[in-house]
């Protein structure tokens, strides 16, 4: 059903939209606080599973 759901003719029909709704002085801003998310994200979850091990009890 869902074979072949992406196609290149549909990135690029996503990436028009996005610059028809945002304009393109606004995307780079867009995409880089997306970046610093994700990185925030990830070290806090890194953070998270480091804690976890320190607490556990060894026997």
């Amino acid at each position: 059903m869902l074979r072949n759901a992406f196609e290149p003719w549909h990135l690029i029909l996503v990436i028009a939209v996005l610059v028809l709704l945002f304009g393109s002085k606004k995307l780079p801003d867009m995409a880089r606080g997306l970046g610093r998310s994700l990185r925030i994200l990830k070290s806090e979850a890194k953070a998270l599973k480091d804690d976890r091990q320190d607490s556990a009890p060894t026997h």
